[in-house]
């Protein structure tokens, strides 16, 4: 068995990592989160890793404290974060940082020569070009954990590359699944954080009601499956039953399915290429009376027509798009703006400047800074 670094242990990926982690007996080397000090010390007693690490720095004294009586190291902020990734004592980092915050760590990770098990999708979404380099420079792995990559890259297991024509992700459609687009003007927060299948934090469930989420997910499987994002077809599939499809050069199309967890993803990442068993519970295809499927609706969800445009044109327009989606999630939570307006203001973005052409991961962090400045501007004139 592997023995891991867990960046962001605390959130919903991580705890359901450690999950598997007890379950199969996995050392984990070093563990980090960003504010949740309690769970975090909990998480130290009962794994015992050489590392923990507390995002926020004004937080490093309490879980110092907190951990005054056990050998473990304690450090904070994103430091700590990045020695957590490059750990000695792991061979596997399970990166679920939320946002472009985890691209340095997944590429720390992998310059330090660890595989990485990649839930923040953001990492390629912002810097693929600069991670896929790296991965082959190191000769390391990405395994993904999205539940959508995972699907896929099972269903490739046993399939030649060159073999699969299209990629199929699904979709759940999220909460607003049928809405006008003068509907998703009176959308409240409450109603945007509930979402129908999955349990998430908020940003991520956010990004499922705009459908964001699913264009990050596009431009993700372009960097992981090396395809053209004219090869990847959105699907909605309301149930969540099946994950993703590939369909090959013969026309034949394989499928993984499973109940709406994201217990076999990570563990799967996690013990690749072993299987073993898993807390998920087990799939009855007769408790489902029906699995439906739609086109999505690219006018009325523009966040996610935004990343497909995005997708096709390259360079950092992808990094743009996700960072105009990061600030305008930030001023929806804080109500800001309106729901409606989080699409919109990514949308404008893809007009903002030219954005083509390769990139340094300087050119990443600039563009990061720019566009949160940018769309502040924008919200406030709308």
């Amino acid at each position: 068995m592997r023995s891991l670094s867990v960046l962001g242990s605390t959130g919903s990926i991580g705890t359901q990592t450690l999950d598997v982690a007890r379950k199969h007996n996995i050392k984990v080397a070093a563990i980090t989160a960003n504010k949740n000090v309690k769970l975090l010390e909990k998480q130290a007693r009962e794994f015992k890793p050489s590392l923990v690490c507390i995002g926020d720095e004004s937080l490093y004294k309490e879980l110092k404290t907190a951990l005054a009586d056990t050998s473990v190291e304690v450090t904070c902020g994103s430091d700590g974060v990045l020695k957590a990734a490059a750990h000695s004592q792991c061979d596997l980092v399970v990166n679920s940082i939320v946002g472009i915050a985890g691209l340095l760590p997944t590429l720390t990770a992998i310059n330090a020569c660890k595989d990485v098990a990649l839930a923040n999708k953001e990492s390629l979404v912002t810097g693929g070009a600069l991670v896929m380099r790296a991965v082959k420079e190191k000769g390391v792995k990405i395994l993904p954990v999205d539940s959508e990559h995972s699907a896929i890259f099972q269903c490739m297991q046993g399939c030649k590359q060159s073999e699969v024509k299209k990629i199929i992700l699904t979709c759940s459609g999220g909460p607003f699944f049928n809405y006008t687009s003068k509907q998703l003007e009176n959308v409240t927060k409450e109603q945007a954080l509930k979402h129908p299948n999955w349990s998430m934090g908020a940003k991520i469930t956010i990004d499922s009601a705009t459908l964001m989420n699913k264009g990050a997910e596009l431009i993700e499987a372009v960097w992981l499956f090396d395809k053209r994002a004219e090869d990847i077809e959105i699907v909605v599939h309301r149930e969540s039953v099946i994950h993703s499809l590939i369909e090959l050069e013969d026309n034949a199309v394989l499928a993984q399915l499973g109940t709406p967890d994201m217990h076999i993803p990570i563990q799967y990442a996690i013990t690749y290429p072993d299987r073993f068993s898993s807390q998920s519970g087990r799939l009855s295809l007769t408790d489902y009376a029906n699995l439906t499927f739609y086109k999505p609706d690219y006018e009325t969800f523009k966040a996610l027509a935004a990343c497909k445009k995005a997708a096709d044109l390259g360079g950092l327009y992808p990094c743009a798009v996700n960072c105009a989606n990061e600030q305008a999630v930030k001023l929806f939570l804080e109500d800001k703006i309106k729901f409606a307006q989080i699409g919109e203001l990514v949308e404008s973005t893809l007009s903002y400047k030219d954005f083509g052409g390769e990139y340094t991961l300087n050119d990443v962090l600039n563009t990061d800074r720019e566009i949160r400045e940018y769309v502040k501007e924008m919200s406030q004139k709308r």
